[in-house]
Formats: C-alpha cells, sequence, structure tokens
C-alpha cells in the first residue's frame, strides 16, 4: 500500500470585511474544519485583521486576512482548493509549502523614498 504523504502549507486567506465578528469567525472555522475533515492538521493561524487591498476585487477595497499554517495529505489539496472556491466569504486565497511555523509574524515597513 503506497504511503500519503503530507506536506505543511502556508496560507494566506482574505475574507470579506463587511462580515460581522461572528459571521468571520464562523467562515473561518469553515476553511479549518475543511483542512481537519480531510485528514490535515492545523499548526497556527495569525490574525492579520482589516486591510485595505492592492486593488478592487469584486467590488471590494478592504478584507480581513488570516494567515494559516497547516499540514494535510498531498491527495487532498485539490478538493480543498475547490471547497475554497465555492465558499463566498472568501475574497481570496494562496496556498504554498513551508518548511516550518513562525512564531510570530512581522512584517517590515517599505521605506519611501
Amino acid at each position: 500500500m503506497k504511503k500519503q504523504r503530507e506536506h505543511l502549507y502556508e496560507g494566506m486567506y482574505i475574507l470579506s470585511a463587511t462580515l460581522s465578528d461572528d459571521a468571520r469567525q464562523k467562515a473561518l472555522e469553515k476553511i479549518t474544519n475543511g483542512i481537519v475533515t480531510r485528514g490535515g492538521a492545523m499548526q497556527k493561524v495569525f490574525d492579520q485583521g482589516r486591510r485595505k487591498l492592492a486593488y478592487e476585487i469584486n467590488g471590494r477595497r478592504e478584507g480581513h486576512y488570516f494567515l494559516l499554517y497547516f499540514s494535510v495529505p498531498t491527495t487532498q489539496m485539490n478538493e480543498i482548493w475547490r471547497e475554497y472556491h465555492l465558499n463566498e466569504d472568501l475574497i481570496r486565497f494562496v496556498t504554498l509549502r513551508t518548511e516550518s511555523v513562525p512564531e510570530k509574524i512581522e512584517f517590515k515597513q517599505i521605506s519611501q523614498e
């Protein structure tokens, strides 16, 4: 029997800024539950807060950013992405493989020259 490979992933998720706190929490739980029910495990969740988008997306100018670290079998990633495309509260997402989970996230300021 072939052993399933499992990798560590880093995902950036932008949820609609118009959601209430409860609705935003439920939308995040929908994302994390989708990972866990497919044999994955959540490692860390960073709430980056409400931020202005770099460009307008479907009439929206702001979003609530979350950075998630999780491990999941590689065979399940297509199903997870398919579910993301059906989530109306999820404006954008990107998922990348990573080697480690950072303890904290800090963003450097871009110098104004």
